[in-house]
């Protein structure tokens, strides 16, 4: 095998998926130190990409038909030693084909892997192991594919000192959220295939956790998520006012530094609870009772004992079902050993 110098990863998908990733693409940078590492991604995780210290550049995918033929041509002038692509449908398998990458390497899935020079069969949907776990799987097959060596992780994935996070405390208290007190962070909105609680069982929520530490609470919002998170607002107000509404921020670089200044953050599983987890934030997930949707694949990034996932028993089924009164012994145990530690 020749020398390495330009490698592609792709995750062009969701947040939650490619922080997910970020394990794997660290893994191969360590194993490729002197490697360029490039991320193909949609332009709302490109603040995230572009933050991670192991990746060295970033390329928008906009995921439109009609921009294809361009992207392919532009990864192809790029001259890239080999591809990793994190997920595979005909869309990526097509992409980096006629981009004339000479390695390329992803899950094996259905047809489309004929198009790959070597694939990896993960059987990802029984959901057996955490997601970065099946990252770092074909991240370690491809090392071992290019001829390098897999080296121990670490963590956390994002760091940052205490002069970034004092002028981000500055600049919250600007928005009304105070230093004085603990910073409670809740996302009450999950997309894509997941279930989240009731504003009635955030609320029920809020109040319990007031009473373990002096919380201020922060309820975040993203695009077109402003109205549920206002209403548990306007709900929590109704018991007391250490709360407030944080649905402004300047991108997603400036959201996750915010979330570094959080002592606790909690929320469904979705991009956010992610983001918090590879920042090792002690997190709190609400997961759905399904298979595609199990806490321990969707496990957060976080240290042992900063992850406390919750779901609905069989009788419940569903999130909005769930009795929320019921987790919260485990949830007070759960932070009285944290503060412990």
């Amino acid at each position: 095998m020749p020398q390495i110098s330009k490698i592609l990863v792709v995750r062009n998908d969701k947040i939650g998926d490619f922080v997910l990733a970020l394990p794997a693409i660290q893994a191969i940078k360590k194993a490729f130190p002197l490697a360029k590492i490039t991320a193909l991604v949609p332009n709302y995780t490109k603040d995230i990409a572009s933050s991670f210290s192991w990746i060295d550049g970033v390329i928008i995918d906009s995921k439109k038909e009609e921009a294809k033929k361009a992207l392919a041509q532009q990864l192809e002038e790029q001259a890239f030693d080999a591809v990793l692509c994190f997920f595979s449908d005909r869309y990526n398998a097509t992409l980096v084909r006629q981009a004339k990458i000479p390695v390329r390497v992803a899950p094996a899935t259905k047809w489309v892997q004929i198009l790959y020079t070597h694939t990896l069969r993960q059987r990802r949907s029984q959901s057996l192991k955490p997601e970065f776990e099946y990252n770092l799987d074909l991240a370690n097959y491809f090392i071992e594919i290019l001829g390098g060596k897999v080296l121990s992780d670490e963590g956390p994935m994002f760091r940052y000192d205490k002069e970034a996070l004092s002028c981000q405390l500055m600049k919250l208290e600007v928005l009304g959220i105070p230093k004085k007190r603990k910073l409670c962070f809740i996302h009450p909105v999950t997309g894509g295939s997941s279930s989240t609680l009731t504003i009635e069982q955030w609320t029920a929520l809020i109040v319990f956790l007031d009473s373990l530490d002096t919380f201020h609470f922060v309820i975040t919002a993203g695009p077109n998520e402003e109205s549920v998170s206002q209403a548990v607002v306007d709900a929590v107000k109704n018991k007391f006012s250490h709360v407030s509404l944080y649905a402004k921020n300047d991108g997603v670089a400036d959201f996750m530094c915010s979330i570094a200044t959080a002592s606790l953050f909690i929320a469904g599983s979705t991009g956010p609870l992610h983001i918090a987890g590879a920042l090792d934030i002690p997190t709190i997930g609400f997961y759905p009772r399904k298979r595609s949707a199990t806490p321990l694949r969707w496990k957060t990034l976080n240290s042992d004992g900063n992850w406390l996932p919750l779901s609905p028993n069989e009788a419940e089924l569903l999130l909005t079902n769930m009795e929320v009164e019921r987790s919260f012994p485990a949830i007070e145990s759960w932070y009285q050993n944290l503060m412990k530690g």
